[in-house]
């Protein structure tokens, strides 16, 4: 089966199979593959497994296929690594072809809500798993602040206005959207040049493995200085203001072609940009050919930079502002453009695909993208079973998708949901359950009764949280009371509301949820070390799920005795409060469910004091308020069930309801204006102290898991069934 000299790739995949595998990597062999497309062929005999592929992301994939079917391990972002195997089991040989031409990753807002303030040892882990799961365009941002700070200055903005303009650094990727400027800043110079070099390193690996990356592009987007002497409008996002230039004005294109020839220079290129122009943003004219000026002067300026430009284009607005992006426009934006120099990215087609609504985006190639995770929040939940047949029917279309892609607003959460996606861009899965049990026995790499409870247990979450068919998972949907803001606005005329909102957080039976949470204890408690990997993050996110509902429950308790009493009810109160503090516990037992994790690891890139204390702000801030303490836009929006936040930060904030829930109640509409100011003092007294200490004495996550459920297992419910409608 292998011929041919070593391909280029074969030593940054070994690199990656010695971290996968350790010592036994010795025993892998790899070898070029002729194929128009994504292609491999492995086999294992006599202890060696030998690969042969296209490319370097097939080979991963063959060597992950291979660990899956054979070693019964899977790789996944909380796996422990290297796995412990001290041999390669035969194997036959197998052959496969990717479904799909690309598998896309990231949307520019996972930059800020997961991996901002990430070192290369994250970014390694990270490109590996990528690799594993078939990722062959990855959108890669990180150093595009250095592009932007080369490219103003050589059109003559002085080192101090530039970093001004950009901001503070957890919230570049929304200036590079062209959302706001000058927010949180300043960033620092030694910010600017580490990520440079880190970026670049970030591209050398990627393209290693023969990945083809997403490099950002101008958006029109423009310091204040640049626009006021040219033709430029405000616009507004979320409370922010910016400034946008006219596509009449020269300056569009040449600022462009300036921004593309400084990120050539310091990254290279692949000749994949991304721009979104109207990201959540109605344009400055509201002539339905506006767009299409805005769409061509966006191409000429990457094309005078770079003549085979092909722009990538997340057709968001397309969805989040429906009522302006009518066909005529969507059509004289798309029309603009020649069909070869752009691609499509359908970001939320697993809950409202557009790429039908638009037939295939007049003829563009597309991508076919799973959003799901808005701000990086930790409930989970997803409609598994209806996704499949979502793919399935976008790749039986006329013009069927170019690629299958994860664009979740943040990473590490809701792991079934992306594995199962990824999986696609090489396999189908007719059979979800099959697929299921599969997942689950290699994603714990347990065999015999252990793997017949765990898989036990995800039949449960399949049959709960995992069961959202018709379910709306966004921003705008209620959540729960344990990260929502606190009000009186419902008090006492409107708790009917309240429980309403309580039941379509609920569109299954709690008691399904507690038998799946107890099954993934029990496994816990027998095998002391597993919680460690997978299994540790999995007993959380559904501790998590289950508590969020108790909390809804008590809260709703705490307000219909307190209405019936005329008072405040002491008991109610204190018990919901106590729900806080309990799940804070559980929280802290894993690092990355605490605030403390995500803080110091900002502060780790702290050069000077000034750093820090712009680190820190942003670090407290986009998990909170986002913006300032006084909007509430775009409060609780990144809304973590995080320790140091639940039993901190949230609690704090429902103790000063609950402290001034008897004049509400005496009161109606007097206390509200008051409780806002509380709050808002709240947030800011968190802005500049963070969070408190984890708490002490915790248990391990097995006996913090065990102490929850035994004391609010059966605390759920009852709450009434949303019907079909409210879905």
């Amino acid at each position: 089966m292998l011929s041919g000299d070593g391909p280029p790739w074969a030593d940054t995949v070994r690199g990656l199979a010695h971290r996968v595998l350790g010592p036994v990597a010795e025993s892998v062999r790899f070898a070029a593959r002729d194929g128009d497309g994504h292609e491999y062929a492995c086999e294992a005999a006599g202890g060696v497994l030998s690969i042969a592929a296209t490319d370097g992301v097939s080979a991963s994939v063959a060597l992950h296929h291979y660990l899956r079917e054979h070693c019964g391990t899977s790789v996944g972002w909380d796996t422990v690594l290297p796995l412990g195997l001290t041999s390669l089991p035969d194997a036959p040989l197998r052959q496969s072809v990717a479904r799909v031409r690309e598998g896309y990753y990231f949307n520019f807002c996972t930059y800020s809500y997961t991996m901002p303030y990430w070192d290369w040892a994250d970014w390694e882990r990270e490109i590996d798993w990528m690799a594993l799961h078939g990722i062959t365009m990855p959108l890669a941002i990180t150093g595009h602040e250095a592009v932007l700070h080369a490219a103003y200055s050589l059109l003559g903005l002085d080192d101090q206005q530039i970093r001004g303009f950009l901001g503070g650094p957890g919230y570049l990727p929304f200036q590079f959207m062209g959302c706001l400027d000058n927010f949180a800043g300043p960033l620092s110079s030694s910010w600017i040049e580490s990520h440079r070099e880190l970026g670049a390193r970030v591209l050398d690996r990627e393209r290693a493995f023969g990945m083809t990356p997403v490099l950002p592009a101008f958006t029109g987007h423009v310091p204040p200085e640049i626009a006021s002497t040219a033709r430029a409008g405000r616009r507004y996002w979320q409370g922010f203001e910016s400034w946008v230039l006219d596509p009449a004005d020269p300056l569009y294109e040449r600022i462009g072609a300036e921004i593309a020839r400084a990120q050539i220079k310091l990254f290279g290129t692949d000749h994949l940009y991304a721009a979104d122009p109207f990201i959540e943003m109605i344009p400055i004219d509201a002539d339905p050919a506006f767009p299409g000026a805005v769409a061509a002067a966006t191409l000429a300026g990457l094309q005078a930079a770079d003549p085979d430009a092909v722009w990538l284009m997340q057709a968001w607005p397309f969805s989040y502002q429906r009522d302006f992006w009518t066909e005529e426009r969507v059509n004289a934006f798309l029309d603009a453009i020649p069909d070869d120099r752009m691609l499509v990215a359908d970001l939320w087609a697993e809950h409202d695909p557009l790429w039908d609504r638009f037939q295939e985006f007049s003829g563009k190639p597309w991508l076919w993208c799973a959003l799901l995770n808005f701000g990086g929040r930790t409930d989970p939940g997803a409609d598994l079973r209806g996704m499949p047949a979502g793919i399935e029917a976008a790749l039986a279309g006329p013009m069927p998708s170019a690629g299958l892609g994860l664009s979740m607003e943040a990473t590490r959460n809701n792991p079934v949901f992306f594995e199962l996606v990824a999986d696609q861009i090489w396999n189908e899965v007719p059979d979800l359950d099959a697929w299921l049990d599969a997942f689950v026995s290699q994603r714990y790499g347990t065999r015999g009764r252990q793997a017949a409870g765990l898989r036990a247990a995800w039949r449960g979450l399949l049959g709960s949280v995992y069961d959202a068919r018709g379910v709306r998972i966004a921003p705008d949907q209620f959540k729960g009371v344990l990260t929502a803001g606190p009000s009186y606005a419902r008090i006492p005329g409107g708790v009917a509301e309240l429980r309403a909102d309580a039941a379509r957080a609920l569109w299954y039976q709690p008691a399904v949820l507690a038998e799946a949470w107890e099954r993934l204890i029990e496994v816990a408690e027998h095998d002391r070390d597993l919680p460690a990997g997978p299994l540790g993050h999995d007993l959380v996110e559904v501790g998590v799920a289950y508590m969020a509902r108790v909390a809804d429950r008590c809260h709703l308790d705490a307000v219909e005795r307190s209405v019936l009493l005329g008072a405040a009810s002491a008991p109610e109160i204190d018990r919901f409060l106590r729900v806080f503090d309990d799940l804070d516990r559980m929280l802290a037992c894993r690092p990355e469910y605490t605030f403390q994790h995500w803080e110091a690891k900002a502060l780790s890139h702290a050069g000077d004091p000034a750093d820090r204390d712009v680190l820190a702000d942003n670090a407290r801030r986009i998990i909170t308020v986002w913006g300032t303490s006084d909007s509430p836009l775009l409060d609780d929006y990144a809304g973590r069930h995080w320790s140091g936040l639940v039993g901190g930060y949230y609690r704090d904030r429902w103790a000063l309801w609950a402290d001034g829930l008897d004049r509400a109640l005496a009161a109606p509409g007097e206390s509200e204006a008051e409780l806002r100011e509380r709050l808002r003092e709240r947030a800011e007294l968190f802005l500049r102290e963070g969070a408190p200490p984890a708490p002490g004495d915790l248990g391990d996550l097995a006996t913090e898991s065990r102490r929850l459920f035994t004391a609010y297992a059966g605390q759920a419910g009852p709450l009434a069934q949303p019907q079909e409608h409210d879905r």
